[in-house]
């Protein structure tokens, strides 16, 4: 079990606007596909720096799906993380270089936290699209396996 407090900084999802949700949720995946970036380059455990790297790929999967989804219903979606919650999600991982590999891992855990809980709450969007149900099921599979995965290390150690 995790001693420490785990403090939530998405709002995503609890917006009535599906579209405007989806979009901020592909801003997330942004940010969150940076912070596994930063926290590779910075690990230097072989395993964990895999481990990432392939979760790394689900982040960049859930970004083509989530463009697509947004393209088809005509909407503009983003091509990058956006500037403020980028510095929260990169700016723990950076941070926790400082001190090193299972803070870095501790950081990208919080992320991940923040990550489960916007796809928990587009899932169960009351204003959901249909043709984004399966999409949504498929990547809160992933993000709660990268968060299992992380919690498994961190209280292992």
């Amino acid at each position: 079990m995790l001693k420490r407090r785990d403090i939530m900084v998405t709002f995503v999802g609890m917006r009535e606007d599906f579209g405007e949700e989806l979009s901020n949720l592909l801003e997330l995946e942004y940010d969150a596909l940076e912070a596994y970036e930063a926290a590779v380059n910075r690990l230097s455990d072989k395993e964990y720096k895999d481990k990432l790297s392939l979760f790394m790929q689900d982040h960049q999967r859930h970004i083509e799906e989530i463009s697509k989804l947004l393209e088809s219903r005509g909407l503009n979606a983003a091509t990058g993380p956006s500037i403020g919650k980028q510095w929260v999600t990169k700016g723990k991982v950076v941070l926790a270089n400082l001190v090193g590999d299972l803070t870095i891992l501790r950081a990208m855990h919080s992320n991940e936290i923040d990550t489960n809980t916007a796809y928990e709450r587009m899932y169960s969007h009351d204003h959901h699209w249909p043709e984004a149900k399966d999409m949504l099921r498929r990547a809160l599979s992933d993000e709660k396996r990268h968060k299992e995965w992380l919690n498994q290390i961190i209280e292992d150690a």
